[in-house]
């Protein structure tokens, strides 16, 4: 009976998942304490730089978690968080910071991209095209060990911790992560729906994930649908 009750946990915890997830986004229909997608990454045990780029699209006003990676020794890693409207909170390594005055469209798509880099702390975050002054963020700090990667929630322990009142409610697609700060001319391509260099660490075309709770694998609109 213990066997069956580990091999049914396993099951409702979700299939990984490898795919090309092009064309499509993943869609939280309501708020949860366990809905999420976990994301595998490509190894990595040390990273000094990062960049994350994504859209999303929510009627949501309340705070909510937007991309989450956690090591084992530190919940808030690289969090990228939305605490109100207008308002867009990054943590690096436990440490944060509110960037605000950027664009935001509630019941739109919004296109993010943020940049940190270690030896000088220096962070940037771009929304739809528009970008922050560069601010400094943790310079000289490491991310080392195991990353735990979640969209829709906040981890506040490695793995779990989730809040319900912190979970994203919309729609998230086209997640990219590089262990590097990528060019302001890849970051437009993205902006824009171009073309560009994918994320050697996450790459939404080639994408390994496993989905826990309400959340669905459905067709994107960002481009505007056309039908025939």
């Amino acid at each position: 009976m213990e066997r069956l009750l580990v091999l049914l946990a396993l099951l409702c915890a979700g299939h990984a998942v490898h795919q090309d997830l092009s064309e499509n986004v993943f869609t939280f229909p309501l708020e949860s304490p366990t809905s999420s997608v976990k994301l595998t990454s490509s190894g990595v045990q040390s990273i000094i730089a990062m960049t994350v780029c994504m859209r999303y699209f929510s009627s949501v006003t309340r705070a909510q978690s937007l991309f989450s990676l956690a090591v084992p020794s530190e919940s808030n890693a690289f969090l990228l968080f939305k605490p109100s409207v207008n308002v867009y909170r990054l943590h690096v390594q436990g440490t944060a910071l509110d960037i605000s005055g950027l664009p935001h469209d509630t019941d739109d798509w919004n296109s993010v991209c943020w940049t940190w880099e270690s030896q000088h702390g220096l962070t940037t975050l771009w929304v739809s095209g528009k970008r922050s002054a560069r601010k400094i963020l943790r310079n000289k700090a490491i991310i080392t060990g195991a990353p735990s990667i979640v969209l829709g929630q906040d981890q506040d322990t490695y793995g779990g911790g989730f809040d319900q009142n912190q979970s994203f409610v919309g729609d998230l697609t086209d997640v990219h992560l590089w262990d590097s700060v990528i060019s302001p001319c890849q970051i437009r391509f993205f902006m824009e729906g171009s073309a560009f260099n994918p994320g050697n660490l996450v790459n939404w075309n080639d994408l390994q994930y496993s989905i826990t709770g309400s959340v669905h694998v459905e067709k994107s609109d960002f481009d505007k649908v056309t039908c025939y």
